[in-house]
């Protein structure tokens, strides 16, 4: 009988692949005329039981290639040892969310930011390193000492743990936490494999050098995405995850007031829009702070990429959103939809990496198809690649542990 689930599943998942490769949109010169449709998930629709989740893999996902490294992952995994894990999963986050719903963006950008560096296996949240307290980890690299979300998965892994002590790792916990969030937040629904296993060490100097910072170029953000199997394509459906939650003033101050060091504004920003972003960041020049103190912003969770704020406490709970983003003229429907592609076509990137993907042909052609529909095909690709990335370099079988506290590797 399971063999013919299984059998099911994969039919389900393939055939929607061979139609989304006729024609993907925005990579090739000539545009087509007319565009898949894909069905939209509410919240409450997608939350109201669990069957709801396992029938959209047949209606809402489309594969564009093979994921990478995510062949020994499972559809339900837990469906013998732990049935019930998913749905303490998304219950635990529903009730986290609505007492604070920047939860959603929060754990979405924690969830990149562990798979981003050596694959989605929970390592950024260690304490300490394969056992080793004296030992740097993920954490405290400058570009994640930001993150925000730790106690969230703590929450959640101890109710698991409650239900089947021992069972489900905090890879696949933070996998299903970040893919519920995104639905939470207004965005597409995107199934979620598991059997994700938890590494034992951090990586400390791969985090301080690898995650992408607010002030790259496209060259070396395409470049980043590239090592890790991601084209121009999935990279800018990727970066659409901005679209929700603010961006700390902490992480566009340069662009503001010194950008690359000449005591000016970065010249490409449109005046009104300047005037905007300084109203609502003013300049911190005369507030003293530790340059070697790395202050942690209340609203920048949304951020796929970050570097070191410049400022104290004041200016990191201030930020601006993509919805603020967009001028008064330009409509903008649900929180997660296409205002942040609409934002750069206007020049009104927040980050200057974000804008910058306007100064290539290739990516702002995908911009620009990305903001041409009601969000359709942004919704589409976004959960085509969240899966991807969910996948990305994963621990599986005998490999890596499960862990009993997040924070801490089992030791022997």
């Amino acid at each position: 009988m399971r063999s013919c689930v299984n059998l099911w599943i994969v039919v389900a998942l393939v055939v929607p692949v061979l139609l989304s490769l006729r024609n993907p949109r925005g990579e090739t010169e000539t545009e087509t005329e007319t565009q898949t449709q894909t069905q939209k998930q509410t919240t409450s629709s997608s939350f109201s039981d669990s069957s709801s989740f396992s029938v959209k893999l047949a209606n809402t996902f489309p594969f564009n290639e093979r994921i990478r490294d995510g062949s020994n992952l499972e559809y339900d995994f837990y469906r013998d040892t732990c049935p019930q894990a998913e749905g303490i999963v998304r219950s635990a986050l529903t009730r986290i969310y609505f007492d604070r719903r920047d939860v959603a963006p929060a754990l979405l950008r924690l969830f990149f930011h562990d798979c981003f560096i050596q694959g989605c296996d929970a390592s950024l949240l260690l304490d300490e390193n394969n056992g080793d307290r004296n030992r740097s980890v993920e954490k405290q690299a400058v570009p994640n000492q930001t993150l925000r979300g730790f106690d969230k998965i703590d929450l959640i892994k101890e109710e698991v743990e409650q239900a089947c002590p021992g069972v489900v790792s905090c890879a696949d916990i933070l996998a299903l936490a970040a893919r519920d969030s995104v639905l939470l937040a207004g965005g597409p629904f995107y199934p979620v494999l598991t059997g994700r296993r938890d590494s034992h060490q951090s990586f400390f100097e791969e985090a301080t050098d690898q995650i992408p910072r607010p002030d790259d170029n496209v060259t070396r953000t395409l470049h980043l995405f590239n090592l890790r199997g991601f084209n121009a394509r999935e990279t800018v459906s990727l970066l659409g995850g901005h679209n929700i939650g603010k961006i700390g003033c902490d992480f566009i101050q340069q662009r503001l007031y010194n950008f690359q060091g000449t005591g000016q504004p970065d010249p490409s920003i449109p005046l009104d829009f300047l005037r905007q972003m300084r109203l609502t960041c003013p300049d911190n020049k005369n507030i003293s702070s530790s340059d070697d103190e790395f202050v942690a912003s209340d609203v920048s969770d949304d951020e796929f990429v970050t570097s070191k704020p410049m400022n104290s406490d004041l200016h990191s709970k201030v930020g601006m959103s993509y919805m603020q983003a967009l001028s008064s003229s330009v409509p903008s429907g649900a929180a997660f939809d296409t205002h942040y592609y609409q934002s750069l076509l206007s020049g009104r990137g927040l980050l200057f990496a974000d804008q910058q993907l306007m100064a290539e042909e290739k990516t702002a052609r995908l911009v620009s198809a990305y903001a041409s529909d009601d969000g359709s095909t942004f919704r589409m690709d976004f959960a085509r690649v969240m899966l991807k990335m969910s996948n990305l370099d994963v621990l599986t079988g005998l490999q890596g542990q499960v862990r009993l506290n997040c924070s801490q590797p089992v030791t022997s």
